[in-house]
């Protein structure tokens, strides 16, 4: 199974588990991980969910190959019935707190649905990316707005766009995550998080969720249908099939023929 999913003792947890490929998300993936996300939703005996990966490695987020199979061009309309979408409103609608135990590298998704988790956690092993404006893509996953108000706009636009890594001490500099642990005390440390939350009361958790995230929540689906409409042209232009076809054949991509 590529993602692990359980249930023990109140949290539903989900595990990136194809480190063979960097736990790259499938399409299929995304599915799993929705359908749970949802299905938890609706089980009371699930009051915390926590997302992990692997003590080497987070996510390489989209799995190309599998990502570029989807890609078709169209205006953002019909991007609701794909699995990566089902998995962002998921996550983002989440009305039970969601913590993130992140080691290793987190890049692109693997970093933008951090923005959508309550409680996250970083290895001092950690590193964070959002390279997509060097696929020749745009921010998704309400990042372009979400990353701003986080960071301020010049941390911001020098992480969306340079795309640049950067490690834990800077993401956590910047409030993307809550705390740095050492690597082999992460999974135990995101795990007891998660047990404190399971024993406080479910609805004074879910009312201080909703309040808290009550102001952004339009600007965010309107930062999000935005991003969807942009990323799903810009996917099938040439840029964006210069930067892939690079990376499958393991060269610089050149951008300097577009304008």
């Amino acid at each position: 199974m590529d993602i692990l999913s359980s249930i023990s003792n109140g949290v539903l947890t989900l595990e990136f588990n194809r480190p063979e490929r960097k736990n790259a998300i499938t399409s299929a993936m995304y599915q799993s991980m929705a359908d749970a996300i949802n299905a938890a939703e609706q089980d009371t005996s699930v009051r915390a969910l926590l997302i992990c990966g692997k003590p080497e490695i987070f996510t390489a987020g989209n799995d190309l190959e599998d990502f570029m199979k989807s890609a078709r061009p169209d205006d953002g309309a019909g991007i609701e019935s794909r699995s990566v979408y089902q998995f962002m409103m998921a996550l983002a609608n989440c009305s039970k707190p969601v913590v993130a135990a992140v080691a290793g590298a987190a890049v692109g998704i693997g970093t933008t649905l951090l923005l959508h988790c309550d409680l996250v956690y970083a290895a001092d092993n950690a590193k964070f990316s959002v390279p997509f404006v060097q696929l020749g893509l745009c921010p998704e996953y309400g990042s372009s707005l979400l990353l701003t108000q986080l960071a301020g706009y010049p941390r911001a636009a020098e992480k969306l766009m340079l795309g640049e890594a950067f490690l834990a001490q800077e993401a956590l500099d910047m409030g993307l995550v809550s705390k740095i642990l050492p690597a082999a005390e992460l999974r135990a440390f995101a795990e007891a998080q998660a047990a404190k939350l399971v024993a406080l009361p479910a609805s004074s958790l879910r009312v201080t969720k909703q309040l808290m995230k009550a102001a952004r929540k339009a600007p965010v689906a309107d930062a999000i249908a935005a991003e969807n409409v942009h990323f799903g042209a810009m996917l099938v232009a040439p840029e964006a099939r210069e930067a892939f076809m690079a990376f499958f054949q393991k060269r610089k991509p050149d951008f300097s023929q577009f304008a």
